[in-house]
Parts: structure tokens; sequence; C-alpha cells
């Protein structure tokens, strides 16, 4: 794999995952706890022996920037690297990326000062483990100019996609995008061992450098999955590349929501446990987590936790969280904090102190770091609403989401 380079495309704007992008890009958002999703493709990437990658910023880059920078750190004798490209104008290009070909696309001259027979593009916000040698090694034996990672998906869900058909060769002859109901009769594939199936794209591709510079050429194809693939299809050889394990696209709030509540269950369908297979991220040198007089249940409680006397269910605790004593906390995520509050802090601040006031009843919510809930809070979407903003308070798609750094005042009901 010394011939090829990884990029991971991290610099879109994330609208769908607001509010949790609100201070943060959407591959910084974190995940399991104490991960971000930007460890997602850079671990799958050096499992698969890919130690060159370059992770491609723009909006709100500057935790995603310090994550990747004290993270991924190689030693003095390989030429492995996580390098960040940050959008930037020049006289060639004076506008910021427009879609993720045209990041690319941006970033060529700087992937052309290294040595490379191939190109992996992958997304910063998907779950999946993957080995990426396998689909490299099919790409060349069919001697592919493109390999779109692909993977079966229902009939109900196939809308939400690029749908992809393959001929028996594993060649694709039709792309849609996203395409509706009433076209989806003869979009399935034949796959082995499932029959046939919708096959979607994950947004994990494999260029040929030479394919990669011909179809970024014309600078009006400015996104993979609405141009350059489709435009590539009847052009070049295009071959599809199955991908049958676990794969989640969390880029809503819902998906991001429901990925890591699945994490908690007793046999989660991602595994961080595999030995074989391990996520990286920061290293941070945390106290074990302390635990008093709770009860807890399907719960991923991460380190440097302190918990005394809660009911905590089907949830996801990050980092540093502190929880009171009489809170209830069920089907949430609470997704920790940045660092420690001093005493001398807390009596400083008028508001309460960092993380989770006694007496508070939290469920079916999102509360992000660095946030303030106070006493006998409850936040349970009482009113049932689908899409609301409030005061200190997101509500998306029935889901509470209180935004990192905000104060949640002693009593209040949501």
């Amino acid at each position: 794999m010394n011939d090829v380079l990884a990029v991971v495309l991290g610099g879109g704007r994330g609208t769908r995952l607001f509010p949790l992008t609100l201070h943060r890009s959407k591959p910084a958002v974190p995940i399991a706890g104490k991960y971000r999703l930007i460890d997602i493709p850079v671990s799958n990437c050096l499992n698969s022996e890919l130690r060159r990658i370059f992770v491609l910023t723009q909006y709100n880059s500057e935790s995603l920037n310090k994550h990747l920078s004290h993270t991924y750190k190689f030693d003095l004798f390989s030429s492995g690297f996580v390098s960040i490209l940050a959008a930037e104008q020049t006289e060639d290009s004076p506008d910021w990326f427009q879609g993720t070909a045209d990041a690319v696309r941006q970033s060529l001259r700087h992937l052309a000062a290294h040595r490379f027979r191939e190109v992996l593009i992958l997304s910063g916000d998907q779950l999946y483990q993957m080995d990426f040698r396998r689909m490299i090694e099919a790409h060349r034996r069919n001697v592919a100019d493109v390999t779109v990672a692909v993977t079966p998906v229902s009939g109900e869900s196939a809308s939400s996609f690029g749908i992809l058909q393959l001929n028996r060769q594993g060649r694709i002859v039709h792309f849609d995008e996203k395409p509706p109901a009433e076209r989806l009769a003869g979009l399935a594939s034949d796959v082995s061992g499932l029959g046939s199936a919708f096959l979607a794209s994950m947004g994990i591709y494999v260029f040929s450098r030479e394919a990669l510079v011909e179809s970024l050429k014309d600078a009006s194809l400015v996104d993979f999955g609405r141009h350059v693939i489709p435009g590539a299809v009847p052009r070049l050889r295009v071959h599809g590349h199955i991908h049958r394990g676990y794969w989640e696209d969390v880029g809503t709030i819902r998906s991001y929501y429901l990925a890591n509540l699945a994490l908690a269950q007793p046999v989660p369908p991602f595994d961080f446990y595999e030995a074989s297979r391990p996520v990286y991220t920061h290293p941070r040198f945390l106290p074990a987590t302390k635990v008093e007089q709770c009860t807890l249940r399907s719960t991923l409680l991460s380190e440097g936790c302190i918990v005394v006397g809660a009911q905590v269910e089907r949830a996801v605790v990050g980092i540093r969280s502190r929880i009171g004593p009489g809170t209830t906390i069920r089907d949430s995520l609470i997704l920790g904090a940045d660092h420690y509050e001093s005493p001398e802090e807390m009596a400083a601040h008028a508001g309460p102190p960092m993380g989770i006031g006694e007496d508070t009843h939290i469920e079916n919510a999102i509360v992000d770091k660095n946030a303030r809930i106070g006493r006998g809070v409850r936040i349970v979407n009482e009113t049932g609403d689908v899409e609301r903003d409030g005061d200190g308070y997101y509500v998306r798609e029935g889901i509470v989401v209180i935004p990192k750094g905000a104060v949640v005042a002693d009593g209040t009901v949501i």
C-alpha cells in the first residue's frame, strides 16, 4: 500500500448535524463517548497499512485540526503522515471548496508532490470497519479506472442514496442519485449470497491517478456523487466493490443518535473491542471513572467520569462527565467535557457547575460537551415537537439537543 494516498473529506458544513456542528466541523463531532468521527476513517486506513493520509478541512476546522495534530504522530523513521489540507484561496482558484470533487481538485497540486498510483477518497462522517486493501486489490485486478464501494440497502431506504447497478463482471452500468420510488424498478443488482438487491454508494472511491486527473478537469463538476461518478460510468471502467459489513452514514441528528445508542447494546453492530482493528484517538491519560450507588443498564461509560446516585439506562456517557445524585438518564447521549472544572471555577460561575445537576431527568436527548444542566431539570421534549429552537436548546427530529457550553437553569422543563 506504499503507492496509495488516502484523502478524507472533512470540509463540509454539516448542516444536517446542527447544532452539534455549531462550534466544530462534522468530522470533529464526538462518538462512542471518547472518539471523534474522524478517528473512524483514519483508523481504517492505518489498519489497512495506509500511512499517507490527507484530511481536507474548511468549515469550523480548529478543533478538528487540533485533534489530528495531537493524535496522529509518526516517528522520524516513517514516511507516514496524517496531514491537514485546509481550504485556501489561490490565484488559480479564489473560491473555497464548492463540493467534494472540487475539494480534491483544488488539492491536486499538493497530492502531486507525492508518488502514488491510486487515491482512496473517504468521507469523514461514517461509522464502519473496512479493510481497504481488499478494495484496492480488486481495483487493480479489474484494471479499473474507478472503484466505488457499495453496500446493500432496503427498498424503503434506497431513495436516500445513490443507487448503482452492476453487471455480472462487477462493472457499474448505471447510476441513479437518490432515485424516487417510481424509478427503483429495474435498478436492483444480482449479488452473490443476497440475490437481487439495491446497492448504494458508500461515498468511498478508489481512483487511478490518471483517471482522477481526467475526471476533475471540468471545474463545473463539483461533487463526486452528483457529477463525477455519473459522468465517469459511460466513459471509464467503473467497478463496484461490495461491502457486506456494518455501515452507517451518521450525517443527521437522528442517525447519529441511533448509531451511538446502538453501541450500548449487548452485542453492538460496530465493534470497538476487536484488538486486531483498533480505533485510535487522542490519549488523554484520564483517571478511572468513579461510580457510587448507581444503577447502570446498557450504558457506555467513558473514563474520567464521576457518577453518584444516578440511574442511567441505554445511554452513552462521554469523558469527564459529572452526574449528580437522584438523576435519571435514559435513551440519551451525554458527550462529556473538554476539561475538569475546579472548585474555584465552580464558585466563580453564577450558574450551575459543568455537568448534570441532581434530581434531573433526561430522556431522548443529546447533551453536548461542557453543558451546565442545573438541579431539578427535565429534558424530555414534553410538547412532543419534531423541530423547535428554544432558549439554550434545539429540537431536531424529535430529539432535544443541548448545544456545547449551554446553560440550563435549575428547574427548567424542556
